[in-house]
């Protein structure tokens, strides 16, 4: 049977990619079930039998590099985080608080920095340097000059791409620039709840014209630690994970244990005290949440 990649879903029907046609599947009965262990997604890769040449039926779903629950995508490559450098500035919290997301959904995120050329040099340099030495590409852009445009493309090809970041950053009129006349719902999270101001009622992933998609979805519409453990959080800074190798104790969370290599580096300056202040804040979060989604 022929295989293809769910590309959008709504309504019960399942739209499958397959070397530029477009199937409309219905799942089989199997998938339905209450207790089925895979429901098919957007972004899955599946088995499919076609009926004629526009319709079809879900036979089988592929193994699944990562899954996002909210927005509910599938095998996506990365998250392109995008941040304003003004109106509103910069906000590194948020922004580390959407790498743990990311970095726990198994995603890669790339930075990119909008309004990059309303502000010095100097403080797009430092936040390109404090990110990139962590291991994140961090891009900065500006519709007013399309600084950073080709960068921008040139990692999104041959990749399935969601954009997310914070209200007002300009993520509209960058996505307008990338992509000529096409009309992305763009998701903002509000800096100050947290929380999607918007929701779409489906995910569609949209062909670009160099090859790979970007995802048509709000973005994360949730930062609460939902199904984060504190090791999951502590793992969930990638410059933490590097060196917890290093710790006396497996399954260090790099507060109090002794000889903790997180501490060490931390006292060395070569970790930010700014990053490891927001994972201390995180882990407020976390037990907050956890002691009001009490299972009894």
């Amino acid at each position: 049977m022929p295989e293809g990649r769910i590309v959008k879903a709504l309504s019960g029907f399942y739209y499958v990619a397959d070397e530029g046609r477009i199937y409309s599947c219905r799942a089989r009965g199997l998938f339905k079930k209450k207790d089925a262990k895979v429901n098919p997604l957007v972004g899955d890769w599946v088995v499919y039998d076609a009926i004629n040449e526009e319709e079809g039926y879900i036979m089988e779903v592929g193994e699944r590099t990562n899954e996002l629950v909210r927005p509910p995508v599938s095998n996506v490559d990365q998250a392109v985080l995008v941040f304003s450098m003004y109106k509103p500035m910069f906000s590194p919290l948020l922004l580390d608080k959407f790498l743990t997301h990311t970095e726990r959904a198994g995603i890669d995120s790339v930075i990119v920095l909008s309004k990059a050329d309303q502000v010095s040099e100097e403080e797009v340099t430092e936040i390109v340097e404090k990110y990139e030495a962590i291991g994140y590409r961090v891009i900065p852009t500006s519709t007013a000059d399309e600084r950073g445009v080709e960068d921008v493309l040139e990692v999104l090809r041959d990749r399935i791409s969601v954009f997310a970041g914070q209200s007002g950053v300009g993520k509209s009129s960058l996505i307008n620039m990338l992509f000529p006349g096409v009309s992305l719902q763009t998701g903002d999270v509000s800096q100050k709840l947290g929380r999607g101001k918007h929701t779409t009622r489906h995910v569609e992933l949209i062909p670009l014209a160099g090859g790979g998609y970007v995802a048509d979805t709000p973005g994360f519409s949730s930062l609460e630690f939902i199904d984060f453990s504190e090791l999951d959080l502590a793992e969930s800074f990638r410059d933490f994970a590097d060196r917890s190798s290093e710790c006396k104790f497996r399954g260090c969370l790099h507060v109090s244990e002794p000889a903790c290599a997180v501490q060490a580096a931390l006292e060395a300056g070569e970790i930010s005290k700014q990053r490891y202040e927001h994972y201390k804040q995180f882990r407020e979060e976390l037990k907050e949440y956890q002691r009001r989604n009490k299972p009894w």
